[in-house]
């Protein structure tokens, strides 16, 4: 169920809970159990409550109840939603305070979890934090931005102020920045539609297990936020242009409230912010290497925004894997279409994860049912990626990221080469046939054991010297396949052109 805190004390909080209550349909109940300033009295509910009720993300319950406190003022909110008189009761999965934000920003939409690593100046406690919804909050990011009227920004700010203790994973969901927009009815109505956008949304990615079995017991695509400003345009960067999400984001000035991050005390405001986030990894915006050595001392990974773009899309087990055995993104380990989940179990898709067909037509093993000790690792053909990058380097690692799990490159990534990781031996054979391809586009090909041996038929100039073609206009034009003439002599193209061989190794 979604739970949404309308605050009387907030003006925009009040229009985006009339603007809520126009955009979907509400039935009103009564909840005599807690005072009309605490959330009792009328209470507005949407939505399927049945527990045997079908659910889709139109039917999802909605609760909204209003409060006279701020909402950073409140605390356990959560346990004033779900139970009104002569109804099914629901607990809160996901709760969403519908708040102004203030700023000298313009018109403006955001959404931010909320906690304090420093003195709790703004509700909430001290190093505490409330816990955080990534998945959700990277769905609303989206939401906002499509609902947004045409003069609004969308962003995200850094997690701050309270409350913290909530009772369920929460977030704030804003329009700003001053009284013309929270009274304005285009900005309410955009962020209510947002809100109400994430009825049926589950407020984290899920679990990653090595089976695949959905048990809830891997990791998530969460991450925590380090560094750079309150408003956090490389986070929101990485929530909507990937498939990870941002939990708590602890911006340079929150963390010049910490005293030593490799203390005691300021490593347990760290992990708080990690468990609260429901991640084991970080990206940090800027330098802040004394965070960086306590989030590793206390078991979690710094990570780089290039391995969060390149790991999106692959299962977190199989990066574990190939990165053991190829070595880590860091060093320009990229990955293939064989360890998408998006190329998988489709036999006709570029890529070819779980249950795609090796070139024998037999089904391969699922990436995610390889160890290290399963994976293929072969050198690719150096000389020949050399000569395809040449033609046509798009093509060229079209082709070879088609054909493996995992790749090395050199130029940060820009180049393929070096060693590659393979689901089975005739992937290997895949990645020669592609390459063949495009090699074709330039030579006659022929492939024997262990080799691709390219053809062409190429203009020598030696040979048009010799026939008393003077070099100039007609080189070219004899290179180009016509013919010229030499002292009334016509000399054809067919004359000075010569046969080439070369051998590209397919095994090294």
């Amino acid at each position: 169920m979604l739970a949404v805190v309308v605050s009387r004390a907030d003006s925009a909080s009040l229009h985006i809970g009339e603007r809520l209550r126009e955009v979907a349909d509400w039935t009103e109940h009564d909840d005599p159990t807690r005072p009309d300033a605490d959330g009792g009295g009328t209470v507005y509910r949407s939505g399927r409550w049945a527990a045997d009720a079908a659910e889709d993300d139109r039917g999802a319950p909605i609760e909204l109840r209003e409060f006279d406190a701020l909402h950073l003022e409140t605390e356990g909110v959560a346990d004033a939603f779900g139970r009104v008189a002569e109804g099914p009761e629901r607990s809160p999965d996901l709760l969403v305070f519908a708040s102004r934000h203030a700023g000298e920003t313009g018109p403006l939409l955001t959404a931010h979890h909320t906690g304090n690593v420093g003195p709790a100046e703004f509700g909430g406690a001290d190093g505490a934090f409330a816990r955080a919804c990534p998945n959700a909050h990277r769905r609303v990011l989206d939401a906002l931005a499509e609902h947004a009227p045409p003069d609004y920004e969308v962003g995200m700010e850094c997690t701050h102020h309270g409350p913290t203790d909530v009772g369920a994973p929460s977030m704030f969901v804003e329009l700003g920045s001053g009284e013309d927009e929270w009274q304005d009815p285009a900005g309410a109505r955009a962020v209510a539609r947002a809100i109400r956008d994430l009825r049926g949304v589950d407020p984290d990615l899920p679990a990653e297990s090595a089976d695949d079995s959905g048990s809830g017991t891997g990791e998530r695509r969460h991450l925590v936020g380090v560094g750079g400003g309150h408003y956090a345009p490389r986070f929101e960067r990485v929530a909507r242009e990937t498939d990870w999400a941002v939990g708590h984001v602890a911006a340079d000035w929150a963390l010049d409230e910490l005293d030593d991050p490799e203390s005691e005390a300021d490593r347990a405001v760290l992990r708080a912010a990690f468990e609260e986030s429901a991640a084991t990894r970080s990206l940090v915006d800027g330098e802040a290497p004394a965070v960086e050595r306590a989030v590793a001392d206390l078991g979690y990974r710094v990570v780089s925004e290039t391995w969060v773009r390149e790991t999106t899309g692959v299962p977190l087990p199989v990066v574990a894997t190939l990165e053991s055995v190829l070595g880590p993104v860091e060093t320009g380990v990229r990955f293939g279409d064989r360890a998408r989940v998006d190329g998988g179990g489709d036999p006709d898709s570029t890529g070819g994860g779980a249950g795609a067909a090796d070139g024998s037509g037999e089904s391969v093993p699922d990436p995610l049912e390889l160890s290290a000790e399963d994976v293929v690792v072969a050198s690719l053909p150096s000389a020949l990626l050399a000569e395809t990058q040449g033609i046509d380097a798009e093509a060229t690692r079209a082709a070879v990221e088609a054909a493996t799990l995992a790749f090395e490159t050199t130029e940060n990534g820009a180049r393929a080469g070096g060693r590659a990781a393979f689901v089975t031996p005739a992937d290997r054979e895949s990645l020669v046939t592609g390459l063949a391809a495009v090699l074709e586009r330039e030579y006659e090909v022929e492939r024997v054991e262990g080799a691709l041996i390219a053809r062409e038929r190429a203009f020598d100039p030696e040979r048009a010297r010799t026939l008393g073609v003077p070099e100039g206009p007609k080189f070219g034009r004899l290179a180009d396949g016509q013919s010229v003439e030499v002292d009334g002599e016509e000399i054809p193209p067919e004359t000075v052109h010569i046969e080439r061989e070369h051998r590209f190794p397919t095994e090294e």
